[in-house]
């Protein structure tokens, strides 16, 4: 179950008694907890039967004594513990001392009037600890992890349908080129083109081209593909579009490179025999990205990655010394590109 399957079921009003949330996506993370206070207590329960805690701070037997301590006033106590560092092979040193036998305790008969969410906001967690174990097996646990390129069209459709509209694998895909998996993006650009097409509706891909808030990188993907595509006109028009939107020709340039860079390093990485993944891991890029470059580099040759590389660095060094000025220099760039296997034959 998702993290928004769970949402659900809380505006539903179906709650566990114990939460285990793991992983560094903060936005799964704050909506999750968000969802828990609104849902789980009315507003002027929450000065009184609501606590917040940094395990940073306060030890897990004191969260513990909290959660088994009646409500005031209400039915049900929330306590929300963060930073269960203990939980990592490797804690910080601090003064804090926690007793993780506590919580293995609580877990064998959690309290029926409190709901204790155990949040651990790391990549890595120490599998091997019997809490962590028990945690996963006892607890309702919630992987708040970065959407993979494996999960975030599950994702999408997902959203899609919380805000009651429908939506093709057209405009999904649309969506992933112009936004990758940022959720938070994903999750305001949906709400805008539902309450743009109306409740239960379907987004065509128009209106997605039409509002969809495309970031400085995708701008960069949109030349790099008008290039590719030998378009000249596409890209100078994709250029000037952007300068209009106060977008410099410098800051472009720069993108571009970016681009073109990790296309000469995803083939040459190609060509030593890793694979899309060991490449993600290798340049740090999202596995999305490295999809992408992978099927973009076969457009070139490696002769050709290599100009294009000393063509940015020039004209670079030409807008910045003054030598061109910059709307002209980057247009003479994309015209020297978008020609490249004339100008790379020896």
């Amino acid at each position: 179950m998702d993290y928004l399957q769970h949402i659900q079921k809380m505006k539903q009003g179906t709650f566990d008694l114990v939460y285990y949330l793991y992983g560094t996506e903060t936005y799964m993370l704050e909506a999750v907890k968000q969802a828990m206070i609104q849902y789980g207590m009315q507003p002027e329960e929450q000065d009184t039967n609501l606590s917040l805690y940094d395990l940073e701070e306060t030890t897990i037997q004191e969260v513990i004594t909290d959660a088994e301590t009646f409500p005031f006033l209400g039915e049900r106590k929330i306590i929300i513990a963060n930073n269960a560092d203990f939980l990592k092979a490797k804690p910080q040193n601090t003064e804090i001392v926690h007793q993780p036998e506590e919580l293995l305790r609580y877990l064998e008969n959690p309290a029926p009037y409190s709901i204790l969410v155990m949040i651990a906001p790391y990549e890595k967690v120490d599998e091997r600890k019997k809490v962590v174990k028990q945690l996963k097996k006892s607890a309702s646990t919630i992987a708040c992890e970065a959407l993979k390129e494996w999960n975030v069209q599950t994702v999408i459709h997902s959203i899609a349908k919380e805000n009651k509209v429908y939506i093709s694998e057209e405009v999904v895909n649309y969506f992933i080129n112009e936004i990758g998996t940022n959720l938070m993006l994903i999750h305001s650009e949906m709400a805008k083109l539902a309450l743009y097409v109306g409740e239960g509706n379907h987004i065509r891909l128009e209106d997605a081209e039409t509002l969809l808030s495309s970031p400085e990188n995708s701008s960069a993907l949109k030349l790099v593909d008008a290039i590719m595509e030998n378009n000249l006109a596409k890209a100078v028009n994709i250029s000037k579009d952007l300068q209009k939107m106060n977008e410099d020709p410098i800051a472009l340039l720069a993108l571009v490179a970016s681009q073109y860079r990790t296309l000469l390093q995803v083939k040459l990485l190609k060509q030593q025999g890793f694979t899309q993944q060991q490449m993600a891991k290798q340049l740090k890029i999202h596995p999305y990205v490295a999809k992408l470059s992978l099927q973009r580099q076969n457009n070139y040759s490696l002769k050709e990655l290599e100009l294009a590389i000393d063509w940015l660095a020039e004209t670079d060094t030409e807008i910045k010394t003054g030598g061109m000025e910059k709307s002209l220099a980057f247009e003479l760039l994309l015209y020297r590109l978008v020609n490249i296997r004339s100008q790379s034959v020896s």
